[in-house]
C-alpha cells in the first residue's frame, strides 16, 4: 500500500512538473486585445484646432481635450463626445443632430445656430454658453440644464425655423 501511494505521489509530481515545462518553454502565441472604446478612433481624426465645416458624422470623441476647438458649421450627426473637454469650442451652425455628448463640459462654448434635435446631453456642464438659434428638439437634457438654458434662451434656428425657448420646453 505504502508503495502503491509513493507512486502515485510520484507520478502527480511528474504530470505537474511536465505542464510547468509545457507552459514555460513553448513558444506563446501572440495576443492582441482589443481597444478601449475610447481610443478606437482617435487615430483616424487627425483633431486641429480647426475643424470647421467638415464631415464628422459619427466619429467617436471620447475623453479628449477639445477645449477651443473651431467646430463650426461641422457635420457632427450621431458623433460621440462622452466625457470631453470643449471648454470654448465654436460649434456655431453646427449640426449635432443625434450626438451623444454624456458628461461633458461646454462652458463658454459657442452653441449659436447649432442643430441639438435628438441628442443626448445629460450630465454635461453649460455655464456661461451662448445659445441663440440652437435647436434642441426632442434633445434629452436634465431638468437643472433645462431651466439653466431657458434662461438664456434665445433667437430662432435659421435652418428648422423653431426658436430655441421653444424647442427646450421653456
Amino acid at each position: 500500500m505504502f508503495f502503491l501511494s509513493h507512486l502515485i505521489s510520484r507520478f502527480r509530481e511528474f504530470v505537474l512538473l511536465s505542464v510547468l515545462l509545457l507552459i514555460f518553454l513553448l513558444p506563446s502565441a501572440q495576443l492582441s486585445a482589443k481597444t478601449p472604446p475610447e481610443i478606437r478612433n482617435q487615430d483616424d481624426l487627425k483633431i486641429s484646432m480647426d475643424m470647421h465645416g467638415q464631415d464628422l458624422n459619427g466619429n467617436e470623441f471620447i475623453k479628449l481635450d477639445l477645449r477651443d476647438v473651431d467646430f463650426g458649421e461641422s457635420d457632427l450627426r450621431a458623433a460621440i463626445f462622452n466625457n470631453s473637454l470643449l471648454q470654448g469650442s465654436d460649434f456655431q451652425g453646427a449640426d449635432l443632430e443625434d450626438a451623444v455628448a454624456f458628461a461633458c463640459d461646454f462652458e463658454g462654448a459657442d452653441l449659436r445656430n447649432a442643430n441639438f434635435k435628438q441628442s443626448l446631453l445629460m450630465e454635461s456642464n453649460f455655464e456661461n454658453v451662448r445659445i441663440e438659434g440652437a435647436d434642441f428638439t426632442d434633445a434629452v437634457i436634465s431638468r437643472i440644464q433645462q431651466k439653466q438654458l431657458c434662461s438664456i434662451a434665445d433667437g430662432t434656428n435659421p435652418a428648422s425655423g423653431v426658436s430655441t425657448s421653444y424647442s427646450l420646453g421653456c
